[in-house]
C-alpha cells in the first residue's frame, strides 16, 4: 500500500534570495494565468497540444526554463480538472498569489539542512528549517509566500505493507453526522459519542458572522471575511486531525475499520434551510475519511467502506427493517417489531460494525475471540463520551 504524506517546512532566505524566489514565483503565476486564459479560450486540456502551442512563449515571454514551463502547463490542465470533477461550468481560472510547482532532482533537492533551488537567475540554495522527512519518494512541491514567510510543501510516498484479512482482530464501525461527529460501535462492545454540539455552535456562529460582512460590502469588510474563511477552515482542520488521531490511537493493530460510503450525499442536502445546508454540508466528511485512512494505514489497521442504506432504518437485533422505526425528531430508533429501542446513530454504528463482520465472513477469514461473544446484547453495552 502506498500512502502520501505532505511535509509542510519553512524556508529561510536572505535578502538576494528572496528577491529572486519571489521575481520566479511571480513569472510562474503570470505564466499559469497566460496559459489559463489559452484554455479558457480554446476550451482545450490536451498537453500536448498546449505544449505545442504555449511552450516556446513561457519559454521567451517569462523566461522560464524548459522544466518549468511544462511545470506551468500541468499544474493550468490540473485546476481546470479538479473543477470539471467539481462542477459543469466553465470559466477562466486566476491564478493570484505567487506560487511555483517544484520536480524533484529537476527543480529542487534537499541536502544537509539545505533547500537547492531551480530559479530564473540559475540554482541556489536557502537554508532549510530542521525537519526529519519520512522515508521514501519525494514527489512534487509547491513553493509558497504566506505573511511575509516561505513555505515548502513536500509530500512523500512510502510503502507500507497491506494488511491481510487474517490480521484483523477487531472492528469498528463509524456513523458520522453532526450531531454526534462520529458513533463509533466495536468489538469490545462499546459505544463512544463525538458530541457535535460545540461543532455546531461554533459554525452558526460563523455563518451569522459571514452573513453580516457581507451585507457590509467595505474593503475591511471583505478583507476581515477573508481571515475568518482561512481561520474557519484551520479549525475544521484540527478537529479532523484530533478525531482522526483519538480514533486510531484507541484500537490496536490489525483492526478493521467500516465507514459509510458518503458519495452521494450531497443529494440529502437540497430539502435543509440555508443556514442548516451550511452547517451540514460544509463539514468536510471526507476529509475525515482521508485522515483516518491514512493514518490507520500507517498503525497496521484496515478501512473499508460499505453502502450506507438503511442502516438507521434496521433493527440490529431482529433484522427488521421499517423507515417507522426512526424517530428523526427525537433521534430515537424503536424497533415496531421487537421494540428494541436506542440511539438511532448508535443503531446505525451497530449496524455498520455487522457488515464488517459479514466482510469478514466472506473474505472466508474468521476473527479471533477476546473479551467474550460478541452476540450484540445491548443493555450490556456502556455508552462513552468523547475521549478528546
Amino acid at each position: 500500500m502506498k500512502i502520501t504524506l505532505t511535509s509542510k517546512v519553512q524556508i529561510y532566505p536572505n535578502e538576494d534570495s528572496r528577491i529572486v524566489l519571489m521575481d520566479t514565483m511571480r513569472a510562474y503565476r503570470d505564466a499559469c494565468n497566460f496559459v489559463s486564459a489559452f484554455v479558457f479560450s480554446n476550451q482545450t486540456l490536451d498537453l500536448r497540444e498546449l505544449q505545442q502551442n504555449l511552450y516556446y512563449d513561457l519559454r521567451d515571454r517569462f523566461g522560464l526554463r524548459s522544466q518549468m514551463a511544462i511545470s506551468v502547463l500541468r499544474s493550468v490542465r490540473t485546476c481546470y480538472k479538479a473543477r470539471d470533477a467539481r462542477s459543469n461550468e466553465w470559466s477562466c481560472i486566476r491564478f493570484t498569489k505567487p506560487q511555483i510547482d517544484l520536480i524533484w532532482n529537476r527543480d529542487y533537492s534537499i541536502t544537509k539542512g539545505f533547500f537547492s533551488i531551480n530559479t530564473l537567475e540559475g540554482r541556489i540554495k536557502v537554508p532549510l528549517e530542521n525537519t526529519v522527512f519520512p522515508n521514501g519518494k519525494f514527489g512534487t512541491a509547491k513553493l509558497t509566500f504566506r505573511h511575509n514567510k516561505f513555505y515548502l510543501n513536500i509530500p512523500v510516498t512510502m510503502e507500507r505493507p497491506d494488511i491481510s484479512f487474517a490480521d484483523i482482530n477487531c472492528v469498528v464501525g463509524i456513523d458520522r453526522g453532526v450531531r454526534f461527529l462520529t458513533t463509533i460501535y466495536d468489538s469490545y462492545g462499546k459505544t463512544t459519542f463525538v458530541s457535535g454540539a460545540d461543532y455546531r455552535k461554533k459554525r452558526e456562529h460563523y455563518y451569522e458572522l459571514r452573513q453580516q460582512l457581507q451585507q457590509a460590502g467595505t474593503s475591511s469588510s471583505r478583507r476581515r471575511l477573508k481571515a475568518i474563511v482561512q481561520r474557519e477552515n484551520r479549525w475544521i482542520n484540527d478537529l479532523n486531525h484530533c478525531i482522526s488521531k483519538a480514533l486510531v490511537e484507541a484500537y490496536p493493530r490489525g483492526t478493521l475499520f467500516v465507514l459509510e460510503n458518503l458519495k452521494n450525499i450531497q443529494k440529502t442536502f437540497s430539502i435543509l434551510t440555508t443556514k442548516q445546508g451550511y452547517v451540514l454540508e460544509k463539514w468536510p466528511y471526507f476529509d475525515l475519511e482521508r485522515k483516518i485512512v491514512y493514518k490507520a494505514a500507517l498503525r497496521g489497521q484496515m478501512v473499508i467502506k460499505v453502502d450506507p442504506a438503511y442502516t438507521s432504518q434496521t433493527c440490529p437485533l431482529c433484522g427488521r427493517r421499517n423507515k417507522q422505526s426512526r424517530i428523526r425528531n427525537k433521534h430515537l430508533f424503536k424497533c415496531t417489531a421487537c421494540r428494541y429501542e436506542t440511539n438511532d446513530d448508535r443503531v446505525a454504528a451497530i449496524n455498520l460494525y455487522s457488515k464488517g463482520m459479514q466482510y469478514l465472513v466472506q473474505s472466508g477469514e474468521s476473527m479471533p475471540l477476546f473479551g467474550g461473544a460478541r452476540s450484540i446484547v445491548p443493555d450490556a453495552m456502556p455508552v462513552l463520551e468523547c475521549p478528546f
